[in-house]
């Protein structure tokens, strides 16, 4: 039963020092502390239930978007739930048609950021409200109800209503890779000691973050590849790598061609996200060699993706649960990838973005692809702690959550020790860093 008028909505800047660590380093992102503009929505309903919401940030960037989500605030206040979600595309396209924050958009970059933060928060609060999971909300909801949910705007040459609606089945698990092994930030003994525990704890596909310098990576994919074992590149034991958009077009084709003898399954976001035919054109020129190509985690809508689709610039589409429109934009994406026949497997790690996206992975294994063919989610072992409801790992496979909401839901106690700047934990380490 929705019910209850929004009657307040905060947000607060988290930030976790993982740069100290090296955790989360690659070529493009050398010192990244893990961040989340952190939302928490509040109703008038006599329940209390809160509506929590995220969008992984990294540091600075987080006060950027803290202010973008206070300037949307407005069109979320004394708003009733059940009008919300009652015309819920009506109300996504109000939050990124806002006619003086669209300019700054349209639909992508921190105000986008802003709006899944949002947005997020609404659906945790409606599946709270309702008792369900989101994935089982999403599973459970009647077809032309979930198809109001999205906004076919700029898509539809592509992707209809109606073609949605006919594209309408709890799984052992749904199988995920680790790139908590392999940051660039680690030293070799890290990467052997973190990948010899990975394999003991079951894991089979790993992914190495390469692009800084050849010869090491080089010598660090021979690394991982001599631990998982060559001969069983394509049964069980695989390999990916992300560049982190370093190359040029040119340059990746290049890189990767000396980097195919470890037999990598993809190569993830080779160049700039925006470059859809500089992604066509290293397709093109890797595929033959075994290599796929796999991006998405900053694609900035389903405009970008649909393209993407067209121009059969990615084997691989790596949804993002905080990058695109929350679960309403991701849902275009997973049902044109369903019509392309393109795998999706999501980008996670951040801050709860596991969290998040194992409702849209288990509701498109369920109610769209009805497949694991060549699917696969990341998984990053950092700051799960944190959240009331963490992610549940098995058998390198992620479980199915059974409490209610998205999973967003951080610990009191870790938001305030984390807060930026007032926390515990910055308190104790601004004073040091600036002497």
């Amino acid at each position: 039963m929705v019910r209850g008028r929004i009657s307040r909505l905060s947000v607060r800047d988290v930030r976790f020092p993982t740069s100290l660590g090296g955790h989360g380093a690659d070529a493009m992102h050398t010192d990244p502390d893990y961040s989340a503009a952190y939302v928490v929505i509040e109703t008038d309903a006599e329940d209390g239930i809160k509506g929590c919401g995220i969008t992984f940030t990294l540091g600075k960037g987080t006060e950027v978007v803290v202010c973008a989500v206070n300037a949307l605030a407005h069109h979320v206040l004394n708003k009733d739930l059940k009008d919300i979600v009652g015309d819920f595309r009506g109300f996504y396209r109000q939050l990124t048609s806002d006619g003086q924050l669209r300019w700054i958009g349209p639909e992508k970059g921190v105000v986008h950021l802003a709006t899944a933060a949002v947005l997020n928060a609404v659906w945790d609060l409606w599946a709270k409200q309702e008792g369900k999971p989101v994935w089982k909300l999403l599973v459970d909801m009647d077809p032309r109800m979930l198809v109001s949910c999205i906004d076919f705007r700029y898509i539809t040459d592509v992707l209809t209503e109606e073609d949605a609606l006919e594209k309408q089945m709890l799984a052992q698990g749904y199988p995920a890779y680790t790139t908590s092994c392999a940051w660039l930030g680690y030293s070799d003994d890290t990467l052997k000691q973190l990948c010899a525990q990975a394999l003991k704890d079951g894991w089979t596909r790993f992914k190495v973050k390469v692009g800084a310098d050849l010869q090491d990576d080089m010598r660090r994919c021979q690394i991982i590849r001599d631990m998982i074992g060559p001969e069983k590149t394509l049964s069980l034991f695989l390999q990916m790598m992300d560049a982190n958009q370093r190359w040029d077009v040119p340059e990746a084709v290049e890189w990767m061609s000396k980097l195919a003898k470890f037999k990598p399954l993809w190569i993830e976001e080779p160049t700039s996200p925006d470059d859809i035919l500089g992604h066509a054109t290293i397709s093109k020129a890797l595929v033959p060699l075994g290599i796929g190509i796999a991006t998405g985690e900053q694609c900035h809508n389903r405009v970008i993706f649909k393209q993407l689709l067209q121009a059969k610039a990615l084997q691989f589409l790596q949804i993002d649960s905080c990058r695109l429109g929350s679960v309403n934009e991701n849902l275009s994406v997973l049902l044109m990838a369903k019509k392309f026949e393109i795998p999706v497997c999501p980008h996670a790690g951040g801050v709860g973005l596991c969290e998040l996206v194992q409702h849209l992975i288990i509701f498109d294994y369920i109610s769209v692809s009805a497949s694991l063919e060549n699917r696969v989610c990341e998984y990053v072992d950092h700051l799960h702690e944190h959240f009331k409801y963490p992610v549940m790992i098995q058998r390198a496979s992620y479980m199915p959550p059974k409490d209610p909401g998205y999973s967003t839901e951080m610990k009191e106690e870790s938001v305030k020790k984390h807060q930026y700047p007032d926390g515990e934990v910055w308190k104790k380490l601004l004073p040091a860093q600036e002497n």
